[in-house]
């Protein structure tokens, strides 16, 4: 089967990139499908997760102003698919443009979209966001399927063709982490949607009570450094250490004995899962729309409501005192992720294309 993926580029850090590498190996090293990847102004270059060698890389070039780039984009589309001449086509773009996929290429090929984030991201309550979601909801028909990673997310689209099918893990469990390490672990870019403002207020109440333990983030640094200025200025800087985005995230996971996710939103929670991989307990916000659905409240991690910076505290410092609550909310994590390893979850993309195929 000749499959091609749509997406904005292959070469960052996200879960959206890290997923696609999972996705796209597997399916082409075990199902044999003919795979090809379409990208954005040479945004394949020097890939940060390593894709099969048996994947074909294309990338068309969009550039200038707002009529120029979407011209350039449909040409671009239009001449790929021609030439790729795919049986199914999926989707991996969080953007507006994305939704008009259909449009620009017809009915011909059955066409899906694989949202990989909660509608929260890029739509608010403004006159500007209300238009932005009713947009993308009235595109939902063009496409022969609607992907979406929980079954919390299906609730945030009023209609289409939805189904639910999670990411998959990006590594194998690993056992064995005594969750004695005194670090706290935080995986994301920088931004106001990962809560990083939240958090930090979260750690200015618990490093002055737990000095010995330090908070680690690694993520992608926004271009002001809002969050290291914030953790300066809080005197955070003894126990708080920022790392730039690393492909061996596993390790770090190892080195560390709790995940904490403050998120104001998330599709899914790709470090939520690969936390549990590794033994660790989470701490999440109950944001839409992802958490939920992978973590079991008080079983093998907690679940804090949406930006409740106090109740984050009580669930953290909670973790941190008791060893043994800890150790049993790692094991508890490390056993029910694996409901989420690659052969499970490739297997259902892999019925859904066939389906789709005819």
């Amino acid at each position: 089967m000749k499959l091609l993926y749509i997406t904005n580029g292959i070469n960052g850090s996200g879960g959206l990139e890290r997923v696609l590498s999972i996705k796209a190996s597997y399916l082409a090293e075990h199902y044999g499908y003919e795979v090809s990847i379409l990208c954005l102004n040479n945004s394949d270059e020097n890939p940060f997760y390593t894709f099969s060698d048996k994947i074909k890389i294309y990338c068309i070039s969009v550039k200038g102003n707002f009529t120029q780039y979407v011209f350039q984009y449909i040409k671009g589309l239009q001449r790929i698919v021609r030439e790729i001449k795919p049986d199914v086509i999926s989707v991996c773009d969080d953007g507006l443009k994305a939704f008009f996929v259909p449009r620009i290429l017809g009915k011909k090929i059955p066409t899906i979209y694989e949202r990989h984030a909660s509608v929260a991201l890029n739509t608010t309550t403004s006159i500007k966001g209300r238009l932005m979601r009713k947009l993308m909801q009235s595109q939902l028909k063009y496409f022969a399927k609607f992907v979406v990673l929980t079954p919390s997310n299906i609730e945030e689209w009023k209609e289409g063709d939805i189904i639910a099918i999670p990411n998959p893990l990006s590594f194998k469990p690993q056992s064995g982490n005594l969750l004695n390490q005194k670090k706290l672990i935080v995986v994301g870019s920088h931004s106001y949607n990962k809560g990083y403002d939240l958090l930090l207020k979260v750690w200015k109440e618990l490093s002055g009570q737990y000095p010995d333990w330090e908070l680690m983030i690694y993520g992608k640094t926004d271009k002001n450094r809002q969050f290291i200025k914030m953790a300066e200025e809080l005197q955070l800087t003894k126990t708080v250490r920022f790392f730039e985005p690393v492909a061996d995230i596993q390790q770090k996971y190892l080195e560390s004995s709790i995940m904490v996710l403050p998120s104001r939103s998330e599709g899914f929670g790709m470090v939520l899962i690969e936390a549990m991989a590794c033994g660790l307990p989470c701490v999440s916000f109950d944001c839409p729309s992802g958490p939920r659905d992978i973590i079991a409240d008080s079983v093998d991690g907690f679940l804090v409501p949406a930006q409740s910076v106090s109740e984050m505290i009580i669930k953290v410092k909670k973790l941190i005192e008791d060893d043994i609550l800890r150790f049993e909310m790692g094991n508890r994590a490390f056993e029910n992720v694996k409901r989420f390893l690659p052969a499970t979850i490739i297997s259902q993309w892999d019925q859904l294309f066939k389906s789709l195929r005819g």
